[in-house]
């Protein structure tokens, strides 16, 4: 099992930055992904960012040159780093962890979530 637990969401200006963490529970390296979600009111919860074992990453496109997913091994955190923050970036954001756990095949875990809201 993976805990996870976002913190750094808060009220920003547009065009603004945010530093997002996500602390695992055990080490990242043992986690097949981990990545960046959000859901906005009314919206499906879409991926933001997602970073696989061997370190490589992926954004989406609405967010690509603004944010970038990072990892710390050491600590057992993912963090998102959001800069030109824009008004529809608004939204929860959540921390997921997809690993291979032997009887269950892949598993997936999610952190509670934390609130972004970019507003003047």
């Amino acid at each position: 099992q993976v805990q996870l637990v976002e913190s750094g969401g808060g009220l920003v200006q547009p065009g603004g930055s945010l530093r997002l963490s996500c602390a695992a529970s055990r080490s990242i390296f043992s986690i097949n992904a981990m990545g960046w979600y959000r859901q906005a009111p009314g919206k499906r919860r879409e991926l933001v960012a997602i970073i696989i074992r061997s370190g490589n990453a992926n954004y989406a496109d609405s967010v690509k040159g603004r944010f970038t997913i990072s990892r710390d091994g050491a600590k057992n955190t993912v963090d998102l780093h959001m800069n030109s923050l824009k008004p529809e970036d608004t939204a929860v954001y959540y921390c997921k962890a997809r690993t291979y756990e032997l009887g269950s095949g892949f598993v997936e875990y999610w952190g509670q979530g934390t609130q972004v809201t970019v507003s003047s």
